[in-house]
């Protein structure tokens, strides 16, 4: 056993400490595409407790160790590339529920527990966390709150932050520090959570978490919309001026609507979740403007509707795959038909664009290495307000690329909120706005 796996196992359980060799196959692979080959972290620490998490980050803290803090490794090679990493700590055993609030909406649990048993615990009450990010069979909360991942659902509930109402976080030095409030409706400690919410694990390590949630909707359906550019661009601000209601405005390159049968052009989901008149209803209207102008519109109700979006999900996970690229991209919601456009004239149409209409946020996913079409890409996204940031790609390309592709004026201020946190670098060094 090697010293760094001997040290942990002094003030964890003897199962709760693995050494690097001595990993299954499954998990080792999953930890290896987030570090170089000949650097990996000596051990993986499983913490079965929230003390001890708290104790192993002060015992690294103790020593200097440099630590990544993570959930369940889906999201591991997001980001920057974590640099003289010692130990992985993993929430992955902390798992527990710890309030539920059924009347109250709200619902607390362990950074570790995976937000499908989550899903599935809170459905007996017929509710939901209306978050949809990669990987929802696997991923955590923790690991959820720490890259703010989520989907289509952003169109009508918003973001991580936005229905996360309290945590608990272990800082740098080992304190457990709790955030926030088990209640909807107090605001104490909000922007301490904004702050840790998409830090990549780079302030503290996330031990629980407090959400809202909803009311389960009993009836979805979904209207496509495809054909050409303008005239999807057209019939996006129409809805939008329009007093529907739908949870999701999702735009797909053309490569993206062809990988599902979709047609040869830019295509428009629009979901309606809802009791089923108001779904149908909705959908026959947004049916009525896609025609006017001259759009092929398909619906899909119930059944259908389930099975188009968890392809869709599946697209864009497996297009993250070994040896993809996947990026997370930002632009003015007014350009986002054209950046849908514009992924396809750079990458080729084998290249995945899929962006929220609403927002102008999305997700890019291509197997090409041409760096020079990705900076255009990037140069596309910055003219049009936004970002390309790099999120997993072979560690050839993010070494050849600026991963995050960060322009504004705020990264002296994010270097000073580092330093506060956590001084000596120990949490997640080089995975977040390098040098953080």
């Amino acid at each position: 056993m090697n010293a760094i796996a001997r040290e942990f196992k002094k003030i964890l359980d003897d199962d709760s400490a693995i050494e690097w060799d001595a990993l299954d196959r499954d998990t080792r692979a999953s930890f290896q595409r987030a570090f170089p080959p000949d650097s990996p972290p000596d051990c993986i620490l499983y913490p079965h407790t929230v003390e001890q998490l708290a104790e192993a980050v002060a015992w690294a803290a103790k020593q200097h160790w440099p630590v990544l803090p993570c959930g369940s490794g889906t999201k591991l090679d997001w980001g920057g590339i974590p640099r003289g990493i010692r130990a992985a700590i993993s929430t992955r055993h902390l798992d527990r529920t710890i309030e539920r609030a059924v009347g109250d909406l709200t619902v607390t649990v362990e950074a570790g527990m995976k937000l499908s048993d989550l899903q599935a615990l809170l459905a007996t009450d017929n509710q939901f966390l209306a978050l949809d990010p990669s990987y929802g069979d696997r991923a955590t909360l923790g690991g959820i709150v720490a890259t703010a991942d989520t989907g289509s659902w952003r169109a009508r509930y918003r973001g991580v932050r936005d229905q996360l109402l309290g945590l608990s976080f272990v800082r740098a030095d080992g304190e457990l520090v709790k955030a926030g409030s088990r209640v909807v409706k107090n605001v104490a400690g909000y922007d301490l959570m904004k702050l840790l919410t998409g830090s990549f694990g780079t302030l503290a390590a996330i031990a629980q978490v407090t959400f809202r949630v909803y009311p389960k909707p009993p009836t979805s359906g979904t209207v496509v919309l495809s054909g050409e550019a303008d005239a999807i661009a057209q019939a996006t601000q129409t809805l939008f001026g329009s007093a529907l209601t739908p949870t999701a405005v999702d735009l797909l390159s053309p490569g993206l609507a062809r990988s599902l049968d979709l047609g040869e052009q830019v295509a428009l989901l629009v979901r309606f979740q809802s009791i089923p008149e108001s779904v149908r209803q909705q959908g026959d209207r947004a049916i009525a403007v896609g025609e006017t102008l001259g759009l092929h519109a398909t619906a899909y109700p119930d059944d259908s509707d389930a099975a188009l979006w968890q392809q869709l999900r599946e697209q864009i996970d497996n297009g993250s795959r070994e040896g993809a690229i996947a990026c997370k991209i930002g632009v003015r919601p007014s350009a986002a038909v054209r950046t849908a456009v514009a992924i396809d004239e750079s990458l080729g149409r084998s290249s995945f664009g899929w962006i929220h209409a609403t927002t102008g946020i999305g997700r890019l996913c291509t197997h090409t290495e041409s760096t020079s079409s990705l900076r255009q890409v990037r140069s596309h996204c910055e003219a049009n307000g936004g970002f390309l940031s790099i999120l997993c790609a072979p560690l050839s390309v993010k070494t050849q690329l600026d991963i995050w592709g960060y322009t504004g004026n705020a990264l002296e201020i994010t270097r000073k909120i580092k330093q506060k946190f956590d001084p000596d670098s120990i949490l997640s060094p080089h995975r977040f706005l390098d040098p953080l």
